[in-house]
């Protein structure tokens, strides 16, 4: 009977009141999460603008003078043979080429894939020997792949032919790393071609280097300046 009686009791005590103390604390929690989150959102706009920002001074990037050599920056073959993508960077080059901008073609790039029969910079190689280059004006760097160790196996190759000054070509929206790799790298007054592109998607293209802009901001500490 008692029991039933506290039982009772407890059912039309009313509700229970969580303490002032504890519901402020909550409050306060809340609000701290809100302002780490709106931190974040803001942080981050603010780095995609500064990215993009300087995404966009580097497609203003143009040669000013000659140089010893270009390198043309690989990208993916498709079936052996250069992408749409890729052929706007070669025909880049070959115009500076034939136009008297540059004597020699460093073409930069490794395997895409173990199944590929050819390499990034064998695939431009025969693209540019079928344009009409001659194969001794072609050196090859086979081993790349990233923009970085592009410049820095093409680098190598300049030292070891006797050459100093390059052309960099490569396409708009990849000029402004291209540029900050290049100065990295120590390159000597490095002079820019660069494509447009109808092959991709412009948007999606800013989108993904802005991605690969900054993983090069954060790797950049840690990467050798090959001196």
């Amino acid at each position: 009977m008692a029991e039933e009686e506290r039982t009772t009791a407890f059912r039309h005590a009313g509700p229970v009141h969580i303490p002032e103390r504890k519901s402020k604390r909550g409050g306060r929690w809340k609000k701290r999460v809100g302002i780490v989150l709106l931190s974040g959102v803001l942080l981050f706009a603010l780095w995609t603008l500064y990215i993009q920002v300087r995404i966009g001074q580097g497609t203003s990037l143009s040669p000013e003078h000659s140089t010893d050599v270009a390198i043309v920056l690989g990208a993916r073959l498709w079936d052996n043979k250069p992408s749409p993508a890729l052929k706007e960077r070669l025909e880049a080059a070959y115009e500076g080429y034939t136009s008297g901008k540059y004597p020699k073609l460093i073409v930069s790039g490794g395997l895409d894939s173990p199944e590929m029969r050819l390499t990034e910079a064998e695939g431009m190689a025969e693209y540019l020997i079928e344009r009409g280059v001659p194969k001794a004006d072609i050196w090859l760097e086979n081993e790349a792949t990233s923009t970085y160790e592009n410049l820095l196996l093409s680098r190598r190759i300049m030292e070891e032919r006797g050459v100093r000054t390059a052309t960099i070509v490569t396409h708009k929206f990849h000029g402004a790393r291209s540029q900050d790799i290049a100065e990295f790298l120590h390159y000597d007054d490095p002079q820019f071609v660069l494509a447009d592109t109808e092959a991709l998607n412009i948007w999606q293209t800013r989108g993904r280097e802005m991605l690969a802009f900054t993983k090069w901001l954060f790797d950049k500490s840690r990467l050798s300046d090959g001196k």
